[in-house]
């Protein structure tokens, strides 16, 4: 038997069969072009995760529509659906994983911080959304993917019509019951293309995260709503909002510079599993109400024995970890071959995110530089420290500065995990760099701290720990 026996049992979903509970949710990663059309560097990522396990792949936002964007993958029309076929052949045939694409309406934006309202949208509008989602979704069955996923959270269309700061005056808004009108009409349509026994997803805020947005009780009913809809899983998000962001002067608003984009993804500051309350909210609501529709968690989940204990628990069915599968595509491959210490673990420094922000290609920092996917190794050898070596640590000014020799490795050394103790603290993973030195500045006065580093390589084999290095920082 597996060491994480629920994390690794197969799951069906209306006649798919995952492999595993583990999902990676749509990520933006800047490859593609203007044209939206799939690319070879686009390929490359998903084939990626394909080759490491994950249970289920969904493929980053593609747009439903013709409106202009930036770089954005589409699925407006029957030219990209040549590239998208071959995404999903090419998925298929890199391992047992299933693929989704996550299709996305949204609304305009300007680079003055103006932005559309759903307010502005006439009813002719609404029934063009509604049939956009519709046709592409058909597309998405037509171009053999598993299933689809229906973009309903953070600041884009949909998810803005759920809001609870939605206030229109029509059927379309104020009431909870109008404001989910839309996304009944959205689910109602692409059932009607695609059919009953094609896999269709939604992920959903189940928080706002803003000042008057909704919170659990509203996402519970539109959650049982869904499911009285026929949609086949729920992956609950949270926060993502224009109505929070920070606008930089010249560029368009970024949703997730605000305090409901730390809720979306949280950095390093924030506790591991932020967000389980509220997917575990909805699944119970959802249960007690009859219906087992799968519901997935996210939001700092990275850690297999946590992730087992959620889904042992009733916490959840499904585990979605974006940052932590892209820091390492084949945690699910490692960790079922109980190799889980070979995992190159995530230390939510949230650069990927930054990368988004400002519209630049997101690789992960703890990738060799210059590489645009994740290495790719079957080592198993690990680093080596040279003889003699040993670490520094230094405080200067409210820090402390660590410095080590270069460790060498058969393939190439990767980088270096910081290992941080203290009296009353025990020793914990501070953080991972590429660079032979690191800098602490959350340290307090009047405690004495140790430090150790231990080398990876491409394969995320470790090296020995380093000798202990002590500091003390003055009172």
């Amino acid at each position: 038997m597996p060491a994480f026996p629920e994390l690794f049992h197969p799951f069906p979903i209306n006649g798919v069969t995952l492999p595993n509970r583990i999902v990676v949710p749509a990520m933006v990663t800047r490859l593609s072009g203007e044209d939206g059309v799939i690319n070879a560097d686009i390929m490359d990522r998903y084939v990626r995760f394909a080759k490491g396990g994950a249970g289920l792949i969904v493929v980053e936002a593609m747009a439903v529509h013709t409106a202009k964007s930036g770089p954005l993958l589409r699925i407006c029309g029957d030219e990209f659906k040549p590239g998208l076929t071959e995404l999903a052949k090419r998925v298929h045939g890199a391992g047992p994983s299933k693929v989704v694409p996550q299709i996305i309406h949204f609304l305009k934006i300007a680079r003055s911080g103006w932005r559309q309202l759903v307010g502005d949208l006439t009813t002719e509008d609404i029934a063009g959304i509604v049939a956009a989602y519709g046709a592409a979704a058909r597309r998405a069955r037509e171009c053999g993917f598993d299933g689809v996923e229906l973009h309903m959270a953070h600041a884009y269309t949909l998810s803005s019509f759920l809001s609870a700061k939605n206030n229109r005056k029509d059927g379309y808004g104020g009431s909870l019951a109008n404001r989910m009108r839309l996304m009944g009409e959205v689910i109602g349509e692409v059932r009607r293309q695609v059919g009953r026994d094609f896999m269709m997803g939604v992920r959903f805020d189940g928080e706002e995260c803003i000042k008057g947005g909704y919170s659990v009780p509203d996402a519970r009913a539109i959650a049982l709503r869904m499911a009285q809809l026929t949609v086949d899983y729920i992956s609950v998000s949270a926060g993502g909002k224009f109505e929070d962001a920070i606008h930089k002067p010249g560029a368009p608003l970024y949703p997730y510079t605000g305090y409901s984009g730390d809720r979306c993804m949280p950095g390093a500051d924030y506790p591991d599993g932020l967000n389980v309350y509220i997917a575990a909210g909805i699944r119970e609501w959802v249960r007690q109400h009859g219906f087992t529709t799968p519901v997935a968690a996210a939001g700092k989940i990275s850690d297999p024995a946590f992730a087992e204990a959620l889904l042992r628990d009733g916490k959840a069915d499904l585990i979605a970890m974006a940052r932590p599968l892209l820091a390492d595509p084949d945690w699910p491959k490692k960790v079922a071959a109980g190799r889980q210490d070979a995992v190159i673990k995530c230390v939510y420094g949230n650069i990927c995110k930054s990368l988004d922000e400002n519209f630049r290609k997101v690789v992960c920092t703890l990738w060799p530089q210059g590489r645009l996917q994740a290495p790719e190794s079957e080592d198993r050898e690990p680093p080596r420290w040279p003889e003699g070596a040993a670490v520094t640590a230094q405080h200067k000014g409210g820090r402390v500065y660590l410095k080590w020799p270069a460790a060498t490795d058969n393939e190439a050394v990767q980088g270096y995990m910081i290992f941080r103790g203290a009296e009353n603290e025990p020793e914990r993973h501070i953080g991972s760099n590429r660079a032979h030195g690191y800098t602490d500045a959350d340290v307090a006065p009047g405690t004495t701290y140790t430090y150790r580093v231990r080398p990876y390589d491409l394969g995320g084999n470790r090296g020995a720990f380093s000798a202990p290095a002590t500091v003390e920082v003055p009172a």
